[in-house]
This record gives structure tokens, sequence and C-alpha cells, in this order.
């Protein structure tokens, strides 16, 4: 499932940056914050691949 994939990459993506924010790095957080809307996203789409699987045969 590419959807569910992507998903995983955004968020091993985000690992140092999210380290790097912790750390008082605003651009690291500002890095972190777009990259969790893209993860929302993701998880949206991977939702609805879901509810795909179980409405088709």
């Amino acid at each position: 499932m590419e959807a569910f994939h992507k998903l995983q990459q955004l968020i091993k993506d985000v690992e140092d940056d999210m380290a790097k924010a912790q750390g008082g790095n605003k651009a690291a957080g500002t890095r972190v914050r777009k990259t969790m809307q893209e993860i929302k996203d993701a998880a949206q789409e991977v939702r609805k691949a879901v509810l795909e699987m179980r409405v088709e045969p």
C-alpha cells in the first residue's frame, strides 16, 4: 500500500527535526509543523484506501 509507505517515510524523515526542535531550534520546529500537516494528509489517504478495501469485495 503506497499511501501507508509514504506515511511511514514522512514519520522517519521528521525524527531529526523533532529532536532539534526539542533542543530549541525554531527553524526545526517550523519544519516539524509543516511535516506534521503532511503526515495528517497522508494518514487521511491511508484511511480512504482502507475504506475502499473494505467496500470492495
